[in-house]
């Protein structure tokens, strides 16, 4: 009987670690699927100007502001993966870039339009792109041609209506972390498409009569008088940089402008 006993207690811990055995190889062959490169998808850009471009706002000096076209040109956009989190002077440890430079009109569409594409990458390794570089760049040609952001459209206070094409030939880059919104973004799972959003907060340039003057977002922005009277080519004197336009949906991004 102590015999028999012993035989079934060693089969018993041969059977444990045989089981102990096969989870650890299944273990390793998934940790080895998802480590694996050939793991790709689709990562889309897309430029957002928001509802103050796509139907018009107040400006904090209480010109009712209409859009028909907004030109913005980008360029050296970039997505990566990084651990930390976030670190706007280090790359990340995953990086895709989209070439070229892209005019795109962030006017374009209807009141209920969606953001703007501009273009994508369809061989992106999966994984969270949670890191978005990106340059305001002057564009080479086109309507926009020698400006990085071109604003036509009209204006209107107290019945006296204004034509404008405000042009401002600033370089900037922006540096983003992960998008801030209702929504995650840049998640990118095998076979799918994920979406990286550069948002543009152009009530950080004309300011926005919905909110009290003193609010902190009016006290820095510039109004439409200031930026209608402004030289072709944009102020001198006016660090674009300090007037935060690039986001992540309502993430800030760390700028730098010339």
């Amino acid at each position: 009987m102590a015999k028999k006993a012993f035989m079934l207690v060693v089969a018993s811990l041969l059977t444990a670690s045989l089981l102990i055995i096969g989870c650890s190889s299944d273990n390793d062959e998934g940790a080895d699927a998802t480590d694996d490169a050939s793991e790709v998808g689709t990562l889309e850009f897309n430029a957002n100007g928001e509802d103050f471009v796509r139907q018009g706002f107040v400006s904090k000096d209480g010109w009712s502001v209409t859009f028909d076209h907004v030109y913005i040109t980008l360029s050296n956009i970039t997505a990566y993966q990084t651990d930390p989190p976030y670190d706007a002077h280090e790359d990340g440890k995953v990086e895709v870039k989209l070439d070229g430079i892209h005019t795109v009109d962030l006017a374009e569409g209807d009141e209920t339009a969606a953001p703007i594409f501009v273009g994508e990458i369809s061989d992106a390794a999966t994984g969270h792109y949670n890191t978005i570089f990106w340059r305001m760049d002057r564009a080479d040609s086109g309507p926009s041609a020698g400006y990085s952001l071109v604003m036509i459209g009209i204006a209107e206070k107290d019945g006296h209506v204004e034509d404008f094409s405000i042009k401002i030939d600033s370089i900037c880059r922006y540096s983003c972390g992960e998008y801030v919104g209702d929504e995650r973004k840049g998640i990118l799972s095998e076979g799918s498409t994920a979406d990286m959003e550069m948002t543009f907060h152009f009530d950080h340039l004309f300011g926005d009569a919905d909110i009290p003057a003193d609010d902190e977002l009016n006290l820095g922005a510039l109004g439409f008088e200031a930026l209608l009277e402004m030289p072709e080519g944009g102020d001198p004197d006016i660090n674009m940089a300090e007037l935060h336009l690039g986001h992540v949906g309502e993430g800030h991004c760390f700028c730098e402008c010339e």
